[in-house]
């Protein structure tokens, strides 16, 4: 790790300065290669391989894919290509990325030193690529052990900045002790949380009930409510809210706690308190009280801050304040104690928005690594778990705090495809990639199909909630109810003499039952895609750039028209893409004059050419400026990519 000149920390490794580009199809092996290089730089081309249910709709396969490749491949070719730039450049409102964690089993042909190296460009790479997909106020999840969270971490400050860092999550992946384990047993995985604008902040939770068994209504009030107490931090910075309040009945002096000051404006008290008697704003000689309060000389404090005192006579202010109280439905900010004798509180009422997240996320609340592998082998009809799948709930807790419905989610590393499928049952659009081949067709498409069909009962398909048979004691939620009963049978079991009926009548108040809601029934649909072949080959010798051989007929002018960002105009006889007033013509061979009269005489008005050939001769380029001026001919490789990357 350095400072660089402008003096942010930087993390350095072996390979920085360089890219890497897949050496075999389908796993994790890379090559390094110059950041300028064809192969690093080219945009393949995305086959579409077939489309599983409906195509419209906000979860149809218009909207939802599922891409087999790189995911490096994937992302570039998701933010370049006209087709599929319009629909998720700009868009994707989460991201949630789940890579290889353990260099050492994933890289397992490489030093150390490199193996740590090679996942940091990977994953550098990755988040680059994915930045033309973010929209303005989107957020990114990333999924680690501690193999490389801290590494990752500084990557991420360096890419995204340091001040788009949100939280660190630790999620409880395991629900028992590893016995096998030779030092610490690791219970859970980290998630890091970044946004891509300071304006971004997660959803609220749904608030627990077990959270609201402290809100009372004692004076009648139709909404229950908890005295929070009425004051407030920052005394000496707001001694204009740091003064007496005076008790209606007992005359006394009430001032905030030390270091506090009261948390509601003056003229909102002085209104509610005019409820109890007749108030009004006094200048007393107080100063050394208020000053022991803030903490502070009383040279400092302010002498112009007026206390909140009876107008009038204290009897009368005792008669009116007795009848106030005993009439109900205190105001806000209200005396306590019995008949109003007690000092000032604050109704803090049940919150409607929700609660922020927490960083820790128990398995109770969102699954372990052994919830995810049974959700896994509902649809892999007898195969091998999936080794390294995530809870539905997990997921869904993600989705439900980065996304609202009908948003765009992305992960880049599918496995299993739990990303996918949970944003499909909430009814999330998707995109997501997988490299293996293998994974695709034994666990990614068939849990994805299962899906659609509404033949996945797992995960979040449905939801469970313990509900009372009966009314519940007062202040007693079903889970406690749950845990009680369950300890009950516990204790009982132990102990001799206990009364049958006194325990059949605490079962009885206590019991209840499980409510299953189903939330997915199937439905929507998605595209199977698959990236296609490089074009390009280079001769390790001499580092000369060739085309390859799949660099013909259709894949070749598929390939040039996404690398150009032309869209694809398949129907057309001469032209096989268009950019606004440009049409792309792909020559798989040379381009002579003949070509060239061909492809201006299909040129509309005002239109150029971009005309794109294996070889080309001197005389044909000379021709197409002389026909139509502003026209272009370009060489395959050389003229395709930065000049001084091919020989």
């Amino acid at each position: 790790m350095k400072r660089n000149p402008k003096g942010r920390l930087e993390l350095t490794w072996t390979g920085k300065d360089m890219a890497l580009i897949p050496t075999e199809n389908g796993k994790y092996d890379y090559a390094w290669v110059d950041p300028n290089d064809p192969r690093a730089l080219e945009v393949k081309p995305i086959e579409v391989l077939e489309r599983v249910g409906a195509t419209d709709g906000p979860t149809g396969a218009d909207e939802n894919l599922l891409v087999i490749g790189d995911s490096g491949d994937a992302l570039r070719a998701l933010g370049t290509i006209p087709e599929y730039a319009q629909k998720y450049a700009g868009q994707v409102k989460l991201v949630y990325i789940d890579p290889p964690f353990n260099t050492e089993q994933t890289f397992e042909h490489y030093a150390d030193q490199l193996e740590h190296s090679i996942w940091l460009t990977m994953m550098r790479d990755r988040i680059r690529d994915i930045k033309p997909l973010l929209a303005e106020d989107a957020s990114v999840w990333v999924h680690l052990d501690d193999a490389e969270v801290h590494r990752m971490r500084l990557l991420l400050d360096e890419e995204f900045g340091a001040e788009h860092f949100v939280a660190e999550i630790a999620w409880q992946k395991s629900d028992t002790l590893r016995n096998d384990s030779q030092g610490f047993s690791s219970d859970f995985d980290i998630i890091l949380v970044y946004r891509t604008s300071m304006g971004w902040s997660p959803n609220k939770m749904p608030r627990p009930d077990s959270m609201n068994a402290i809100y009372k209504s004692p004076d009648g009030d139709p909404r229950d409510w908890f005295n929070a107490g009425p004051t407030a931090p920052g005394a000496r910075t707001h001694q204009g809210m740091v003064y007496a309040v005076q008790n209606p009945v007992t005359g006394a002096l009430h001032y905030p706690l030390k270091n506090r000051c009261w948390a509601l404006g003056q003229a909102d008290i002085l209104h509610m308190l005019s409820e109890y008697a007749d108030y009004e704003l006094r200048i007393i000689d107080d100063t050394e009280r208020r000053a022991e309060v803030c903490g502070l000389p009383a040279s400092q404090m302010r002498e112009d801050v007026p206390a909140i005192m009876l107008r009038g006579d204290l009897d009368e202010a005792r008669e009116s304040a007795t009848e106030r109280h005993q009439a109900g439905q205190w105001p806000t900010f209200y005396f306590t104690g019995e008949h109003a004798r007690g000092g000032p509180g604050k109704k803090t009422y049940i919150p409607t928005q929700g609660i922020p997240p927490r960083t820790w996320w128990p398995n109770s609340e969102v699954g372990s690594n052994r919830t995810a592998k049974t959700e896994v082998k509902a649809f892999t009809k007898g195969l091998a778990p999936f080794s390294t799948p995530k809870p539905e709930a997990l997921i869904q807790r993600v989705i439900s705090l980065g996304t609202a419905r009908g948003d765009l989610v992305l992960d880049c590393f599918a496995g299993s495809g739990t990303t996918a499928a949970v944003a499909h049952k909430m009814g999330r659009r998707w995109v997501t990639v997988e490299l293996s081949e293998s994974n695709v067709g034994h666990f990614t498409g068939p849990r994805l199909k299962a899906v659609v069909n509404g033949e996945d009962p797992g995960g979040v398909t449905s939801k469970s909630e313990r509900v009372p048979l009966d009314d519940l004691p007062e202040g007693i939620t079903a889970q406690d109810a749950q845990s009680f009963n369950n300890l009950l049978n516990k204790v009982a079991k132990g102990l001799d003499g206990l009364d049958a009926a006194t325990l059949k009548a605490l079962r009885t108040a206590t019991k209840t039952r499980d409510d299953k809601t189903v939330l997915w029934e199937g439905g929507g649909g998605f595209t199977v895609a698959k990236m296609g072949p490089s074009m390009y080959e280079v001769d390790d010798e001499d580092g000369s750039v060739y085309l390859s051989p799949e660099a013909t007929n259709g894949a070749w002018s598929r390939a040039i028209a996404g690398q150009l960002k032309f869209t694809l105009t398949p129907d057309d006889p001469v032209f096989c893409g268009v950019r606004n007033r440009q049409r792309l013509a792909v020559i798989d061979g040379v381009a002579d004059e003949n070509v060239v009269r061909t492809v201006v005489e299909h040129l509309g008005p005002k239109e150029r050419a971009v005309i794109v050939a294996k070889g080309v001769l001197p005389e044909a380029a000379e021709l197409l400026q002389d026909l139509s001026p502003g026209s272009r001919m370009r060489k395959a490789p050389d003229d395709l990519f930065p000049k001084g990357t091919v020989n």
